[in-house]
């Protein structure tokens, strides 16, 4: 039988290792199309993962376990992310004649100038991105640095969850896979995308499809979350789903929800105070919205009132197949938290 649609290729699972939650996306490619086969999202306790550390391996281990209970998938090969705040980056200027031996060991001497730890302490990695314009003999590379206990701790958690992890990527590496994927993407203007997690707001803003500028900001979900739970008494768990499928009560959202809201567009707009003044010159043209926080009711639209730039909950999936299996509605409530996890699972056809 001739095939009209391409050849099936299994993708590796993306796992989001997050400060609240694990979150799971199974991908496969049909010919030129991606499909989301499965997802999970699975509550941590709040001593599993501190500012972005693994504290806990056994319990992120477990949490990925359930995790892939849920997707019902034989998921063998994981890639997961260590955040950008753990990362240095820096694109170097190296001659095209080396050998990729002595490539390697010139980039290791390039990094112990501005790595402020021992090599011995630090994992490395660095990709050719091309000649340098105006310099053919030079090439441009990329280096990526991270403490090799940053990466080990999620390592071995995906390890303890019975997965191989094939790949440990950086968090906005994924986002940038994901960006071309995106409703309204245009890769010839400035764009952001503010993750608003359980603990940590995250700008990053793109230029032509690249990240060119990343903050952290401490602040986060968590402080509507916590307020719900002292006041009404509801779980957590119970206040994230009903925040992200919009049923909470009236009185809640009336007391709690709305001046949160003000909240969020508050802290958008000092970082992006901090981004304009670091000497851009261009506006960002739109700002996507990502995380549990997100999906708040009419927060984009407000947002995009208020700063002034167009703004839109991201769906990771509005160019994505769905699989039959799964719940299009509750899907669509989950997705803006399932970004980099996405993404993440992006990486497996790039090998």
């Amino acid at each position: 039988m001739v095939s009209l649609f391409g050849n099936k290729n299994a993708g590796w699972v993306g796992v989001d290792i997050g400060s609240s939650s694990v979150k799971l996306v199974s991908l496969s490619q049909h010919g030129r199309d991606y499909q989301v086969d499965s997802y999970a999202v699975v509550p941590l306790p709040p001593s599993a993962v501190v500012d972005g550390t693994v504290e806990n391996q056994g319990e992120v281990s477990e949490a990925i376990e359930r995790g892939l209970k849920i997707c019902g998938n034989k998921l063998k090969h994981a890639v997961v992310a260590v955040p950008s705040s753990a990362v240095i980056t820096k694109r170097l200027e190296i001659s095209n004649a080396f050998s990729e031996q002595e490539l390697e060991e010139q980039v290791k001497i390039e990094a112990d100038q501005f790595i402020p730890y021992s090599l011995d302490e630090v994992a490395l990695d660095f990709e050719v991105i091309g000649p340098v314009d105006h310099h053919p003999t030079l090439n441009e590379i990329l280096l990526v640095a991270c403490r090799r206990d940053d990466v080990s701790t999620r390592e071995e958690a995906v390890n303890g969850a019975e997965l191989q992890c094939e790949i440990v990527d950086v968090d906005t590496f994924a986002v940038e896979r994901l960006l071309p994927l995106l409703e309204g993407y245009n890769p010839d203007t400035l764009v952001g995308l503010v993750d608003i997690g359980a603990s940590t707001l995250t700008l990053n803003v793109f230029k032509a499809g690249k990240i060119i500028y990343n903050r952290e900001q401490a602040f986060g979900g968590n402080e509507l979350t916590n307020a719900i739970h002292q006041q009404y008494g509801l779980e957590v768990a119970e206040i994230e789903q009903k925040l992200r499928s919009g049923s909470l009560d009236e009185e809640i959202v009336e007391m709690l929800v709305m001046p949160f809201r003000q909240s969020v567009i508050q802290q958008v707009s000092r970082a992006l105070q901090f981004f304009y003044s670091s000497g851009v010159q261009n506006q960002l043209s739109e700002i996507y919205l990502a995380g549990g926080t997100a999906a708040i009711t009419g927060l984009a639209e407000l947002m995009q009132e208020e700063i002034g730039v167009a703004s839109k909950v991201v769906n990771p999936f509005s160019n994505i197949r769905v699989g039959s299996r799964l719940n299009q509605d509750r899907l669509m409530n989950d997705a803006p938290m399932l970004a980099k996890a996405c993404g993440l699972a992006l990486r497996s056809f790039d090998r």
